[in-house]
């Protein structure tokens, strides 16, 4: 099995100890390691697969508790720089009684985004590997670049290339900025999962199966259109494929997507798919993968934060067996 290498943030989740609050009348917290990509990586080890992050920690406290945390969830972390030129990165999020989420980010900058394209190893990548990136650190920056380098480096080496875009305007200067980056480096990918929520917002079409046939641009070949509880839809150019979601007490969705695409590339690297092999595995597998991936997201959204509430491989299935 190849291995999933995540590049871009690792940050704490201070988790509310009260839902149904703005941030601002929360008065407690829990710490939580999170960050998009780190979530995905945990996602892929949990389940068994192999996992390496690509990053940059602060020299402090809270870069040594996510250190821990990665290397308990099987996550291979020889590649993660530390530094005392910025601290690592912070998140507060409160929850609504509904388990959705606002942010609010502390990293001006935070040590992630000093990730330059000279620490990327560019010799890294194989065939059958698969380089997972989001959007929270496409913003102008040092990391910015190595995330260039890396997707290059990646793509020339046979390895597939998962872009989640994950959109938090809070951290850019501007909507257009977020929404212009996101466009220029989803042609990059040959993976592009993206949700009812960003649909809209990232494509500038608001009829759906334009919006989606709008994002076959580049090296694309499949499109993952997820939809919360509603479940989620692959589209390749031939064909599209539908799984419903699961009904679950949701207490806190934060992780939920990131469950939900760890787990699909999971079944893609257990299926050996690579960059001429993946629309085969999908056209034979879609409907099955789907599923495995809709059940993660929905027992992650079970448990408070990220990485503490991913599920094994027997939870999943134990939740598509059940009737």
């Amino acid at each position: 099995m190849g291995i999933l290498y995540s590049i871009g943030e690792v940050l704490i989740d201070f988790i509310p100890l009260q839902k149904g609050r703005a941030l601002k009348d929360v008065v407690s917290f829990e710490r939580a390691p999170g960050g998009a990509p780190a979530n995905v990586a945990a996602a892929v080890a949990k389940l068994g697969g192999r996992s390496a992050m690509i990053t940059k920690l602060g020299a402090d406290a809270f870069g040594d508790f996510l250190l821990e945390k990665l290397e308990e969830a099987g996550v291979e972390t020889r590649y993660v720089i530390r530094t005392k030129e910025a601290n690592t990165g912070l998140a507060f999020v409160s929850l609504r009684e509904d388990g959705e989420r606002d942010f609010s980010f502390y990293r001006n900058p935070s040590a992630d985004l000093l990730l330059t394209e000279d620490e990327v190893n560019e010799s890294l990548f194989e065939s059958g590997d698969i380089l997972h990136f989001c959007s929270v650190d496409l913003v102008d920056s040092p990391m910015k670049q190595a995330h260039v380098k890396a997707i290059q480096s990646a793509k020339e080496r046979g390895a597939l290339i998962s872009f989640d875009p994950n959109v938090r305007l809070p951290l850019w200067d501007s909507p257009e900025a977020c929404r212009e980056t996101i466009l220029d480096f989803i042609p990059t990918a040959h993976i592009v999962k993206i949700s009812d929520e960003e649909l809209a917002f990232v494509t500038g079409i608001q009829n759906e199966d334009d919006a989606i046939d709008s994002l076959f641009v580049g090296d694309v070949q499949a499109v993952i259109f997820t939809k919360g509880a509603g479940g989620a839809t692959l589209y390749l150019n031939n064909l599209s494929v539908d799984a419903g979601g699961f009904s679950v007490d949701v207490q806190d969705t934060t992780g939920a997507g990131d469950a939900f695409i760890g787990a699909l590339l999971y079944r893609l690297l257990d299926a050996g798919a690579d960059q001429h092999e993946l629309k085969t595995v999908l056209e034979r597998d879609g409907q099955s993968i789907l599923s495995f991936a809709n059940a993660a997201g929905a027992i992650t959204t079970t448990g408070k934060g990220a990485i503490s509430s991913l599920p094994s491989k027997k939870q999943i299935e134990d939740m598509i067996k059940a009737p």
